[in-house]
């Protein structure tokens, strides 16, 4: 098989696993996680339960689908950092970049509040979402130590790996939930950028200052 069939054959993939987290995700923003079953999402989306399942592992992954993203992208950002960049610069560089593409991982926006009100319906959601912080910060911990220099992180601002991954998830949750609530209220998407861009370097500012070399 060539690269380029190889190639081909992903991108299918991803198409249908997005189809698939598309229709799952109407459907529940319409009736509810829990008045909907996986078979009814298979056939809106044409597919069999089985390859549903084969793309998400769990009913509550069809709509929490970014979870493996976000630990791709956050993680990978520490990994492929330059050899003169700290982690936490590489991060706050990916929240820019992520700002700046209008990606879904860049922070709250107007889908915000219909999306996230599934959530706060759903015991199984919430505790999802939960697990999938933990997943990130575990993804980020195991970054950080494995691109460690040898002697030590300290030099780079990170004195311990698992530490420096739980300030960091701490400090963005704080700020998404900032956010979030703002939106919830009724604010629009656009009045809350801003804000939501500087809080973030504020939060980076702190993390530098408490995670500095001694």
């Amino acid at each position: 098989m060539s690269e380029g069939e190889l190639s081909l054959r992903e991108r299918k993939k991803r198409a249908t696993r997005q189809r698939i987290s598309n229709v799952a995700t109407e459907l529940f923003k319409a009736r509810g996680f829990d008045g909907v079953s996986v078979a009814e999402v298979a056939r809106a989306a044409e597919v069999s339960t089985m390859t549903v399942f084969n793309y998400f592992p769990r009913k509550e992954d069809l709509f929490l689908d970014r979870i493996p993203e976000a630990v791709e992208v956050l993680s990978g950002a520490v990994r492929h950092r330059a050899p003169d960049e700290t982690p936490l610069a590489a991060l706050r560089r990916l929240t820019l970049e992520l700002r700046d593409q209008h990606h879904p991982l860049a922070g709250p926006n107007d889908n915000f509040p219909d999306f996230w009100q599934v959530v706060i319906d759903s015991p199984a959601l919430r505790a999802r979402a939960r697990e999938g912080l933990e997943e990130i910060e575990n993804a980020l911990a195991a970054a950080l130590a494995e691109t460690a220099p040898d002697t030590s992180d300290r030099d780079l601002g990170t004195p311990d790996p698992a530490l420096t991954a739980a300030l960091i998830v701490a400090a963005y949750r704080s700020v998404y939930v900032t956010t979030a609530r703002r939106l919830l209220a009724g604010e629009r998407g656009e009045a809350t950028a801003g804000d939501h861009q500087a809080r973030l370097n504020a939060a980076f500012d702190v993390l530098e200052r408490a995670l500095a070399p001694k």
